[in-house]
């Protein structure tokens, strides 16, 4: 199995014996379970930067502060998977607070685009799901090697393009609303849309080869990943479009 979601990758369950070793083991509903808290802490600690952001206060510590705890916290979580049920709530709770910030700084500029990127972002996640459990989408090994390298080039060329913004040097591609702006905008949502489908059938494989119950919260975590790249790729989509 491969998923290109550094949290979902084929090491996460290998690295552990079977769940009658530690316990109950992982199931789908289970990472659901956890998955579904996730977002409503997320949302919560969303909510209130984004209240606070709107009254007034600056946003940059939210941001800054949400962005390097959450990733602090990500890293922590990768390379202890066990850790997962204390740093998942965590990392949803910080990357809430940069999620706020990030939103509402969008949606003074654009009006009713942060009601539309969440509607996308939903609709995307259910209609990916539907079309994998039909078998729509069917999850080979070429389908995984083309969605892994296409991430990789992504994470590459943003990384190229934070490199070169230290230089005062701005990558169009990324920030200006043309139209080769806008495509590579929109083949980046196609790529980390592709990633949920990887994540969808690496939980399910790890339900069925018996991974630890605690599997569930980093199952839900590495969900988490995903959909908060796809959230913020379609907010800096519509953003383009709404700047046209």
């Amino acid at each position: 199995m491969r998923t290109s979601n550094p949290a979902l990758n084929a090491k996460a369950f290998e690295r552990f014996g079977p769940a009658a070793a530690v316990g109950e083991g992982m199931t789908v509903e289970g990472v659901v379970n956890r998955t579904a808290f996730l977002l409503l802490l997320l949302a919560a600690t969303a909510t209130w930067t984004w209240s606070k952001t709107f009254a007034g206060a600056p946003a940059g510590g939210f941001l800054l502060g949400g962005l390097l705890g959450g990733f602090a916290v990500a890293l922590v979580t990768i390379f202890k998977p066990a850790w997962s049920p204390v740093t998942a709530p965590i990392y949803a709770a910080l990357e809430g607070l940069a999620l706020g910030a990030i939103s509402a700084l969008f949606q003074a500029s654009y009006p009713g685009i942060v009601i539309q990127a969440v509607a996308l972002t939903f609709g995307v996640l259910f209609a990916l799901l539907v079309a994998y459990r039909s078998g729509l989408i069917p999850v080979t090994e070429n389908f995984r090697l083309g969605v892994v390298a296409a991430t990789g080039g992504i994470a590459l060329f943003y990384l190229v393009s934070i490199v070169l913004g230290f230089f005062g040097i701005s990558v169009p591609l990324i920030h200006q609303s043309g139209w080769l702006g806008i495509g590579f905008s929109l083949f980046v949502v196609v790529i980390a849309s592709l990633n949920l489908v990887l994540d969808f059938d690496f939980i399910e494989h790890g339900a069925e080869h018996g991974a630890p119950k605690f599997m569930e919260w980093y199952a839900a975590f590495g969900l988490m990943v995903t959909l908060i790249w796809l959230y913020l790729e379609i907010l800096r989509l519509l953003s383009k479009l709404r700047s046209r």
